[in-house]
């Protein structure tokens, strides 16, 4: 080939299409490496549905609504303080969580500025598998990252109006307390945003399908999980599907019948939250002009370094299967920028936390009890309530326990599951320890401090092979 047959220079060295947690990962990172990089996102801001409309402001209202109950419901009069005349003030708690929201995402656009990856303001479709147009630019890279997400979706038949019957995004922004409130969908999504609303005075019902709440947790979790959330004052139906929502003028009427088929029930309600889960967001990208197709489930199949059927172009995060999970796509995000540069990236698919932000959380790593039974596992299983523990009953804090399950003949963890207020820092080092491959006794052997939450662990982690210490 002569000079003047050369191809063309690319633009970029790597673009990724999408700001989100996965995506603006995988742009610093491959920026901090030093490639030449783009990240083209259509919202105004960065941080994709978990800074905007999703984990960032579900937390801060799951937080400021636990203050409020424990001030208003007298929670800390055992403590010697009381409140008079306690007022909820919606509108300044809006603002604090618009506040939190707001210094996050500014904080990435600062983290492009500094290490100067190139924000493409606009939605992104493919030209051909090195061309991508953004609004009316198009621009080419040599390594394309797909990384836009997933959005809510929604059972045949039922559709949001934005006003009474909603999603997730609208819930975060209820401008007053709605009286009553119908969740459909018993997952995490609904039951965070449930149990913010049930918190500042809403009377909330949970409709899940299936026979449990969270389908996929542990079942002793789930048991255990369900019977805290129904004392709490949340209306849990499992086994229980919506056959029709009628809007009646600012209301619902919304019609509920077994799963398993039996009469229905009718309930009226302030606003319906469509809460059932995601499906990958791959709509306009022109994947087929890059020489892609979907899976049945509409992701994008990839390989162990996330390249898909087109090996320069991957994908990461809630397009491809796995666990629909911001901290997933981050790691994932961190793992192509590595490979792209020519180093080694690393994620562990069988070692993905998962918490339920209630209160008390639920958090999870590795496989349930019935997932290693299912596997051909031989299993030891410890338990260890929080009732005994120093730290959770001096705060009288003390719903949940630490349940860890080991293969019997290698006592290798497999799984480990928490419920508890502190499950979703906790299960961090349940993580850590099955990243080593650690063994029960591992854990059971390491020095926790004391008093401290963690010591739950420990305990759990003895049982495993005897009797816990303090039980």
């Amino acid at each position: 080939m002569s000079i003047s047959e050369e191809l063309p220079v690319a633009d970029y060295d790597v673009l990724v299409i999408g700001g989100g947690p996965g995506g603006y990962v995988a742009a610093i990172r491959a920026a901090q490496l030093g490639l030449k990089v783009a990240c083209a996102e259509k919202r105004t801001t960065l941080g994709g549905t978990c800074l905007n409309v999703g984990c960032i402001p579900s937390k801060a209202l799951l937080h400021a609504s636990e203050l409020y109950a424990e001030a208003a419901g007298g929670a800390l009069s055992k403590f010697g303080i009381s409140f008079k005349g306690v007022e909820l003030d919606l509108g300044t708690m809006m603002k604090e969580k618009a506040k939190a929201v707001r210094e996050l995402t500014d904080g990435i656009a600062f983290l492009f500025r500094k290490n100067r990856v190139t924000w493409l303001k606009g939605a992104a479709a493919f030209e051909g598998p090195n061309a991508v147009r953004i609004g009316d630019e198009t621009v080419t890279a040599d390594h394309i990252v797909i990384a836009t997400g997933s959005e809510p979706t929604f059972p045949p038949g039922l559709a949001p109006d934005g006003e009474v019957v909603v999603t997730s995004t609208e819930a975060l922004d209820f401008p007053e307390v709605p009286r009553r409130l119908l969740v459909v969908g018993g997952g995490y999504i609904g039951l965070e945003m449930g149990s913010v609303w049930k918190r500042l005075g809403a009377d909330v019902t949970v409709v899940e399908y299936m026979p449990s709440i969270v389908p996929a947790m542990d079942a002793d979790i789930a048991t255990e999980f369900a019977k805290i959330l129904k004392k709490q004052g949340l209306d849990l139906r499992t086994g229980t599907k919506v056959a029709e929502i009628a809007r009646e003028g600012g209301r619902a009427r919304v019609t509920l019948e077994p799963a398993a088929g039996g009469p229905a029930d009718t309930v009226e309600v302030d606003r319906v939250l469509l809460a059932v889960g995601r499906r990958p967001n791959t709509d306009g990208l022109a994947l087929e002009k890059a020489g892609l197709v979907t899976n049945a489930r509409g992701q994008i199949e990839v390989d162990g370094q996330f390249r898909t059927a087109v090996p320069h172009i991957r994908a990461i995060g809630d397009v491809i299967p796995g666990p629909m999970l911001a901290h997933k796509a981050m790691d994932e995000g961190h793992a192509v920028a590595e490979w792209i540069a020519g180093r080694v990236g690393h994620v562990n698919p069988a070692v993905i936390p998962a918490v339920v932000y209630t209160m008390p959380e639920a958090a999870s790593v590795g496989l349930t009890e019935a997932e290693a039974r299912a596997a051909g596992h031989e299993l030891r299983i410890g338990t260890f309530p929080f009732l005994a523990n120093s730290r959770a009953k001096t705060n009288r804090d003390t719903a949940g326990f630490v349940k860890i399950i080991a293969d019997a003949a290698t006592d290798r963890v497999l799984g480990v599951h928490i419920l508890g207020s502190m499950a979703g820092t906790m299960i961090a080092q349940a993580a850590q320890a099955m990243e080593f491959g650690a063994s029960s006794e591992d854990i059971a052997l390491t020095c926790h401090a004391h008093p401290t939450h963690s010591e739950a662990m420990k305990e759990a982690a003895i049982a495993v092979r005897g009797p816990a210490l303090h039980i």
